[in-house]
């Protein structure tokens, strides 16, 4: 594969998602709902894509099958208890869009914020995920300089791909605001899932089909179909890496801000169902890209390797490899500009919107463009360090963002909860993720995220009932929603 095709592929790349961007364009985004939420109107079937295109990021094709090349079937089990964990959406989803209608909120820690009565709760929430996102989103960055330059063997660097990333992500945050990135989402999942697995089909066929893959496996890797396995997938580590996947729809702010913004309850359904059937087939593929990617290059210096090594040995024509490279770059920044967006908003609304109690919606509006490029540049020098497995690096983000899960449960199931509960389980349980992520140590064998959810959970129990309630604005806050849900949920409520 020549450097030049790589070129041509990401410039005609950029041509047609700006080209789209621009279509997406509806009347002027002029205040923080139609620029960060899209006026919430967007449909179910653009809804499903973005949702699927946000979250399926380099993490998979280039992270999952590096945790399948490093540690086998495991990677398949730990993946499928993500999908298991997206039921939860099915769950709150209906809830956050009730109140996001009703009370207009375009942060998930704003809600948290106006449900507790007190806004250090969204400030709190607010810091702690800008903490902890933006190393998930050099995650992103890195995923897309391992792969361009493993593809070109280095003719283009890891650096110059990692700065085509922030860039193109830079540029589609700002062309519409979110409307223009869901757009965009839409045409890179439905480009990444056909070209993906028409690739995977071709692999298939070159290792002598399903049969005569399996049997090669079992026959040269037969550890990779075990759990744990070479030793990797011990129950411990198995433990850590799924438990933030599992709440990673409620935890990661990215996400749960999307439930905000469907047109209607119908359309939330839609975006639940389709992300779950791409999903499914995404981690099928994904999977068996690892162990191909094992059989064909057994000793690689870095598992992140494996997607790019694959794409460039010549087994896929190398005009749909550079197709499969740019769906896999396009995913990655599709995830990029919606954190971008996302703690962009969160900065705005609930940080500086907080402090300054006067400043108009437009002026928030002003300050969140104005820390987008500024977020971008800081998850590039993270994404300059260069951390070797991308998959691992993914839920130690996550596994800071779980310390929020036990407040947003209590939002909306626990009239007790308060917001001295929230501030402190949150701070603790953060600062003892840092500290476990920072010194490498694993108490007990159990993971930085077992502890920091663990830890806030108990917090926030125990601060809570030495605290007090906001017994008027909890009642108010879950009347509406019992009163409202089965309104929206009964036999009438997709119509």
């Amino acid at each position: 594969m020549t450097e030049s095709m790589v070129w041509w592929g990401i410039i005609i790349y950029l041509l047609i998602s700006l080209y789209v961007a621009y279509l997406s364009r509806s009347g002027k985004q002029t205040n923080m709902v139609s620029y960060f939420l899209g006026d919430r109107k967007l449909g179910g079937f653009v809804s499903s894509l973005s949702y699927s295109a946000t979250t399926y990021s380099a993490f998979m094709l280039v992270g999952l099958a590096g945790l399948t090349y490093s540690g086998g079937v495991g990677a398949l089990g730990f993946e499928l208890i993500y999908l298991m964990g997206v039921s939860l959406v099915a769950f709150f989803g209906p809830r956050f869009w009730l109140v996001g209608k009703k009370y207009g909120y375009v942060t998930p820690s704003e809600m948290l914020g106006d449900r507790y009565d007190n806004k250090m709760v969204a400030l709190v929430v607010s810091i702690t995920s800008c903490i902890f996102l933006i190393p998930y989103s050099a995650v992103q960055l890195s995923g897309i300089g391992y792969l361009i330059s493993g593809m070109t063997n280095n003719a283009i660097s890891f650096t110059t791909g990692v700065i085509i990333a922030t860039a193109f992500a830079i540029i589609f945050s700002y062309v519409a605001g979110i409307r223009s990135v869901a757009w965009t989402d839409s045409l890179q999942a439905l480009f990444m899932i056909i070209t993906s697995t028409i690739v995977v089909l071709i692999i298939i066929h070159s290792l002598g089909g399903f049969s005569g893959f399996f049997h090669t496996l079992e026959d040269n890797h037969a550890e990779l179909l075990q759990v744990p396995g070479n030793g990797y997938f011990s129950f411990p580590t198995f433990l850590g890496l799924t438990l933030p996947w599992f709440f990673f729809s409620l935890s990661n702010p990215q996400v749960s801000q999307r439930l905000f913004m469907p047109d209607s309850m119908k359309s939330l359904r839609k975006m639940l169902m389709g992300f779950l059937l791409f999903g499914f087939i995404y981690t099928l593929v994904a999977v068996t890209w690892g162990f191909s990617s094992a059989l064909k290059f057994p000793d690689l210096a870095t598992a992140d390797l494996a997607t790019p090594s694959l794409l460039s040995s010549g087994v896929v024509h190398p005009v749909l490899a550079v197709i499969v490279m740019v769906g896999i770059m396009a995913a990655a920044i599709s995830t990029i500009d919606s954190i971008l967006l996302t703690l962009s908003s969160l900065f705005a609304r609930d940080v500086f919107g907080n402090m300054n109690r006067r400043a108009s919606d437009e002026l928030q509006l002003r300050v969140g463009k104005i820390v987008i490029p500024i977020i971008a540049i800081l998850a590039f020098l993270f994404a300059m360090l260069q951390v070797d497995l991308i998959a691992v690096l993914s839920v130690a983000s996550s596994a800071g963002l779980l310390v929020v899960v036990p407040a947003i449960i209590g939002t909306f199931f626990w009239k007790r909860g308060t917001a001295a509960g929230v501030i402190t389980s949150v701070i603790v349980g953060g600062v003892i993720v840092i500290i476990l992520e920072l010194v490498k140590v694993k108490p007990f064998g159990l993971a930085s995220g077992i502890w920091g959810l663990s830890i806030s959970t108990i917090l926030f129990i125990v601060v809570s009932l030495f605290t007090k309630a906001p017994e008027k604005k909890a009642s108010e806050f879950l009347a509406y929603i019992k009163s409202e849900l089965p309104n929206h949920l009964g036999k009438n409520s997709y119509k």
